[in-house]
């Protein structure tokens, strides 16, 4: 393997600042649609484009040219292509007759003369992208959640609230070596790539790793192309294998690996792989074999989750873990629950707009509207004498007269409108979650295999943390016959020193009591 500083370094672990050629890109149409991209650095016409490679999206038409070079995140907007010969036919099945045949090889070296003498121009190369106001997109650097969101699904995906919590449980760091067998469309590799990730391995250097089992062959091939893209064949060693007959070795040799996860129908029939020393049959003595080498850390506690869909695939998988000496056995589900936070607006007096509850607030604004209603109704109940109807003062005539109409006040005072109000002073936030659970049936069993302590482990432990006297007075350390010795030999201690102090306070008495006869 290559020194590290000549290494390329993964658009997955460091995508750099900006865009580059050759690398990979996702493309956010919409909020939850996003486009993995390869970008391309093309001269000259590509796929029948005169700007090249070209990305079409229902927001339009984008020329690669366009995504390179820009900063992350960017807003890119769409641009007008020519189609150029996109479409047409290249080649001629063959001429019906000779002279159609004449005709079409004299237009083509006319052809072949004008495109000859516009390349010693320098004119065909790639057309420059003109703006088009059809729509944007924003790119952005490919991350383990967002490649997630936008891989090709070969088989159920592993999602990012599962995985996420599977390597927080795995307690995998940087350094460490994880076994995943059902390696399925990449999801959990990516992600745990980047957990482990500690630099590219160099020699006489030990860095983090995934090593990833594939059955199936054409996922295997898939997954070994789309590892080759990322940049990431250093860091992931995928290896086409049935786990359950041939095991995790890697060429004889143990990869001694500190967390495993298994994504795989039946991981009860690979757990008798992953054990410290050579599993006992049924009817067999436990012997020991030389020639048995565990895929596991010797030094360490490995750490083993299973994903499973079925409750009875659970059941034997904890079988199988309790008969095999894992030990903290659990199964967790995860269900992923989005809460949105809106303002609950609620009231009659606020305009029929999306997101507004337009029903009374409360009884006395439900009454306060209902006696509006009743008033209203009377006085448009209340007969009207005739006069009312016919005459008219002089200023409702001057009004007519110059074409103004003046409101009708009825004697009662002109009511000014209410002032606006913010929308933040009408109702209060909420926060209401999903009425569905967007998530998959997942799950996960978590056990952990301790190390073996053997006698020469005790042996160094005592060692290098002996035990002294000081330690017998610490509560425990001592049974519960020596601990009556001990009690005992106290009260006498204490009985003795009552005696001395008696006797020598009856010597201090007589001697005062001969001092004051004399």
């Amino acid at each position: 393997m290559e020194p590290t500083s000549r290494q390329k370094v993964s658009p997955f672990l460091d995508p750099g600042s900006i865009t580059k050629p050759n690398s990979l890109a996702v493309i956010q149409l919409s909020r939850d649609n996003f486009v993995p991209v390869y970008l391309k650095q093309v001269d000259g016409e590509h796929d029948g484009y005169a700007e090249g490679a070209v990305l079409n999206t229902r927001f339009g038409s984008f020329p690669h040219s366009t995504l390179i070079g820009v900063p992350w995140g960017s807003q890119i907007r769409a641009s007008k292509v020519d189609t150029g010969s996109r479409g047409r036919k290249r080649k001629r099945q063959g001429a019906d007759d000779a002279t159609e045949g004449a005709s079409s090889e004299a237009n083509e070296s006319n052809k072949n003369q004008k495109n000859d003498q516009a390349s010693a121009e320098g004119l065909n190369g790639t057309k420059q992208a003109v703006a088009d106001s059809s729509g944007f997109v924003h790119i952005l650097p490919p991350t383990p959640e967002i490649w997630t969101t936008s891989l090709p699904h070969r088989t159920q995906v592993v999602y990012t609230p599962d995985y996420s919590y599977v390597l927080y449980r795995l307690r995998a760091k940087p350094g460490s070596t994880i076994i995943e067998a059902g390696a399925g469309s990449g999801s959990f590799t990516h992600a745990s790539v980047r957990a482990v990730y500690n630099g590219y391995p160099a020699e006489g250097k030990r860095t983090g790793k995934v090593i990833s089992f594939e059955y199936n062959e054409d996922r295997y091939h898939k997954m070994q192309e789309e590892i080759g893209e990322h940049g990431l064949k250093g860091l992931v060693h995928l290896a086409h294998r049935n786990v359950y007959k041939d095991g995790f070795l890697l060429d004889g040799k143990s990869p001694e690996a500190d967390a495993v996860f298994l994504d795989l129908p039946a991981p009860w029939e690979a757990l008798h792989h992953l054990s410290r020393t050579k599993p006992k049959k049924d009817g067999e003595e436990q012997n020991g074999d030389a020639e048995w080498v565990s895929p596991l850390h010797p030094k360490k506690s490995a750490h083993l989750c299973t994903f499973s869909p079925c409750i009875e695939q659970v059941t034997k998988t904890v079988s199988a873990m309790r008969r095999l000496g894992w030990i903290d056995i659990e199964m967790v589900e995860i269900a992923n629950r989005k809460l949105h936070t809106l303002r609950d607006r609620v009231g009659l007096n606020l305009q029929i707009d999306r997101g507004v509850n337009n029903s009374p607030r409360d009884v006395e604004e439900a009454l306060t509207r209902l006696t509006e209603i009743e008033d209203r109704f009377r006085e448009n109940a209340r007969p009207r004498p005739a006069a009312e109807d016919t005459e008219m003062g002089e200023d409702d005539i001057s009004g007519e007269a110059e074409g103004v109409s003046k409101p009708a006040t009825n004697g009662k005072p002109k009511v000014e409108a209410p002032k606006p109000k913010f929308p933040w002073q009408d109702g209060r936030l909420i926060t209401r979650g999903e009425p569905e659970i967007k998530t998959h049936t997942s799950y996960l069993v978590f056990a952990t295999l301790p190390i073996e302590w053997s006698e020469e482990d005790e042996a160094a432990a005592t060692q290098k943390y002996p035990v002294g006297e000081e330690q017998k007075q610490v509560v425990g350390t001592l049974d519960r016959k020596s601990r009556k010795e001990e009690r005992r030999a106290e009260l006498q201690n204490k009985s003795g020193n009552r005696k001395a102090r008696k006797q020598e306070r009856d010597a201090k008495i007589a001697e005062a009591m001969t001092t004051t006869t004399a």
